[in-house]
């Protein structure tokens, strides 16, 4: 039997190889899984094309996954560089990697990834298209952008970032407001840039049914970008963010009538008391479509350290709904990430989607963490080590700072509570001098 996307195959009663893999990951009857795929509340991004593929499945109610953003700029435009960005990415168990390369030989980066990267991929064509066509923002036609995104496809993308939820309605209503970030998307606001100079309108809304064909034919997963999410706490929820997100629930039924998988983009900055109720309203007006979440940050005061501002707003986010989680470096705002920033951000992000995880009761999320908590009862730092998220980091913290006796660290030595009530317990004396 044939199938030309995962959504179709499941609504045809078709386990596609793909599924099997991800029913087996989630521990997960796979009649179960394929039932949320035809409903479009899972997806499993998974381009034809890209054969390397470790596939993923991406819903509520599987375990939260995260993805890496990367990539060239102007710059910074080491390849290599970039390159063992993703190998260290997909060695610390990110779930997927983003090119977001706005600079040099995109093409040949691109292939590269297909070829030789694991995890999944997704791409922003916008920023391509001003690479490839080498030209004044104006002069790329609409038929231009739609090429670069089947382009994308064509080369074994699997997801795609589309700004296509700002239409001439929605910029000119976004200008009618008063906001005091505007639009901080680096593709909402190229592709508005763009409609004003032109005065046309946004070629991946008008030609959204020629995008979904060809979504259909290499079975790429949509992922609606919000090109009004919130820059700054001040903006949250508002109503050119809201109104944008109404646009994306009608593009996302749109979609699953041609049998594509949609994943929808979420807010950027927000207060941690608003996280949940966007949650809900996404959920409802996009029919429970996975939501994929820049952050949230939950303040706007913390750069160098806004690995900690999204981690927070990530573990509330994917509590209370939120699928998939965009880490964010402690470059952000800043520069571009280097090698350290990126581990950083990546573990930052797996703590919150873990313990977002263990919240929502993922049938066992929290086993990991009892295995932990039997160690540590133990004193057995081998395998406080080996179970650690970051194995290097702890053991090195500990080798900095050697104890006097190996059953304590530094911080407690003999008055440790753990090897105490160890010896109170087994009928022993407490020697604490």
């Amino acid at each position: 039997m044939t199938y030309t996307t995962q959504m179709n195959a499941a609504r045809a009663g078709i386990a596609t190889k793909e599924m099997e893999i991800v029913a087996e990951y989630e521990g997960i009857d796979i009649k179960e899984l394929m039932s949320e795929v035809a409903e479009g509340t899972i997806v499993i991004p998974a381009n034809k094309n890209h054969t390397c593929l470790k596939p993923f499945g991406i819903g509520n109610s599987l375990k939260t996954k995260i993805n890496v953003n990367l990539g060239t700029s102007r710059d910074c435009l080491d390849l290599d560089v970039e390159m063992e960005k993703v190998n260290n990415a997909v060695s610390l168990g990110a779930e997927a990697i983003m090119d977001l390369s706005s600079f040099g030989d995109t093409h040949t980066f691109r292939k590269k990834l297909v070829a030789e990267c694991p995890a999944i991929l997704g791409t922003v064509p916008i920023y391509d298209a001003i690479v490839y066509y080498n030209k004044a923002l104006k002069d790329i036609t609409s038929r231009e952008w739609i090429d670069v995104f089947r382009m994308h496809a064509v080369d074994g993308v699997d997801f795609m970032t589309i700004h296509c939820g700002i239409n001439r309605n929605t910029a000119d209503r976004f200008k009618a407001m008063s906001r005091q970030m505007n639009i901080v998307s680096r593709g909402g606001s190229l592709i508005f840039a763009w409609m004003e100079a032109t005065g046309n309108e946004n070629p991946f809304f008008e030609y959204y049914d020629e995008i979904l064909d060809i979504c259909s034919e290499y079975d790429v997963t949509l992922s609606l970008g919000d090109a009004c999410r919130p820059g700054c706490l001040r903006d949250a929820s508002d109503i050119s963010q809201i109104e944008e997100l109404v646009t994306l629930g009608e593009l996302t039924a749109r979609a699953w009538e041609k049998d594509v998988q949609v994943m929808i983009e979420g807010p950027g900055h927000m207060p941690m008391d608003q996280i949940q109720a966007n949650m809900k309203i996404q959920q409802t007006i996009c029919k429970g479509a996975p939501f994929y979440v820049l952050g949230p940050l939950v303040t706007d005061i913390a750069p160098g350290y806004d690995h900690i501002t999204s981690a927070i707003g990530g573990a509330i986010a994917a509590a209370s709904g939120a699928s998939f989680l965009c880490y964010v470096t402690p470059a952000e705002h800043l520069r571009l990430p280097n090698l350290d920033d990126v581990r950083e951000g990546i573990m930052a992000s797996k703590i919150a989607a873990h313990a977002a995880d263990i919240a929502k009761g993922i049938p066992g999320a929290m086993d990991w963490d009892n295995q932990m908590a039997a160690a540590r009862q133990k004193l057995d730092w081998e395998a406080q080590f080996d179970l650690a998220l970051d194995p290097e980091k702890a053991r090195r913290y500990r080798a900095e700072s050697k104890p006097e006796r190996e059953d304590t660290c530094t911080m407690c030595g003999k008055m440790c509570s753990v090897r105490n009530m160890n010896a109170v317990l087994a009928g022993e004396d407490v020697d604490v001098i």
